[in-house]
């Protein structure tokens, strides 16, 4: 799912077309796989992403073949919460925290609705 979702990531400029490529990535241990890391590092992208306690003690059994243990800018990390919050708010709406929708496309209509709900509703708040 990860990596489907960075194919569809715009982050907008003033001027000019958006860039695809964020600065860094935040997320949590379940992330920490081989394949996301590659990807990453492949476009140039620092991932801040813990790894997990398995991952350590098998790295470390491997031994000199195991690498390097990752590094992780601590924080940097404690900024996630705030995309945990902002999920919290999204799963208030039942269709969105069940994910009973049979596509992606319905199930990522609704985000999109609910997120500009919740955008009008901010704005309208501001004095």
């Amino acid at each position: 799912m990860f990596l489907p979702l960075m194919q569809h990531l715009r982050v907008p400029r003033n001027v000019g077309r958006p860039r695809t490529r964020p600065d860094a990535v935040r997320a949590d241990k379940a992330y920490s796989s081989r394949a996301i890391r590659n990807h990453l590092r492949a476009r140039g992208i620092k991932a801040v992403i813990p790894e997990p306690e398995g991952q350590k003690g098998h790295r470390k059994r491997r031994g000199a073949r195991g690498g390097r243990p990752v590094e992780l800018d601590v924080a940097d990390y404690k900024n996630r919460n705030v995309v945990e919050r902002r999920y919290s708010h999204i799963k208030q709406w039942r269709g969105l925290a069940t994910r009973y929708d049979k596509y992606a496309v319905t199930y990522r209509a609704a985000v999109v609705l609910h997120t500009v709900i919740a955008w009008t509703r901010h704005l309208s708040d501001m004095p």
